[in-house]
């Protein structure tokens, strides 16, 4: 009885260790882009849809990509510049960013984002911070082996809790942005 069960453990092990070794064989189709870590700023003008009110600022951005087909995207954007009235809007959303159909140095895609706001009213009669959900996309043009440019960024946002009702902000960015990281991956069939 323990002599068989000794013989069915090392069949066991030898099955296992040949399954280990056989998916050792198969070679990667090609070879890609693999991971990559960009950070950016550049500039912003949106129609804030409070009084048709058009404000203009700086933006900040963070592209991880740990997956070469689907990337996190964390941006931080903060409009006060052309504001009547000391009317300003600050945003820090994060979400998916999926480039799609890459053509050379151009790499067009699209985001989904969600996130906080914090929205300052006119006169400094107040301010609130609100749930922010937002939706774009835009081109990237590569113009170096780390350099960037963000040539278009549209978004498209919608605050639904906004104290005087729902708000829907749009505008867009551009900007540079810099690879602090970037491997390589294999494809597979």
């Amino acid at each position: 009885m323990i002599r068989r069960a000794i013989w069915g453990v090392f069949w066991l092990i030898c099955g296992l260790l040949m399954a280990w070794k056989a998916g050792a064989q198969a070679a990667p189709a090609a070879v890609g882009p693999g991971t990559a870590l960009r950070i950016g700023g550049g500039i912003s003008g949106f129609q804030i849809d409070y009084g048709e009110r058009h404000l203009g600022g700086g933006v900040a951005w963070v592209d991880a990509n740990p997956y070469w087909r689907v990337g996190i995207e964390g941006e931080a954007r903060w409009l006060g510049y052309h504001s009547d009235n000391q009317v300003t809007e600050s945003t820090y959303l994060v979400g998916p960013r999926v480039p799609i159909l890459q053509h050379g140095a151009f790499e067009p895609y699209v985001k989904a984002m969600a996130g906080g706001a914090r929205f300052t009213f006119p006169f400094g009669y107040g301010n609130g911070t609100y749930f922010v959900v937002a939706g774009g996309g835009g081109v990237d043009v590569n113009v170096g082996r780390n350099w960037q440019v963000r040539a278009v960024d549209f978004e498209y946002q919608r605050w639904p809790q906004f104290t005087f009702g729902v708000l829907n902000p749009y505008g867009v960015s551009a900007g540079i942005s810099y690879r602090l990281f970037r491997s390589r991956t294999n494809i597979e069939r």
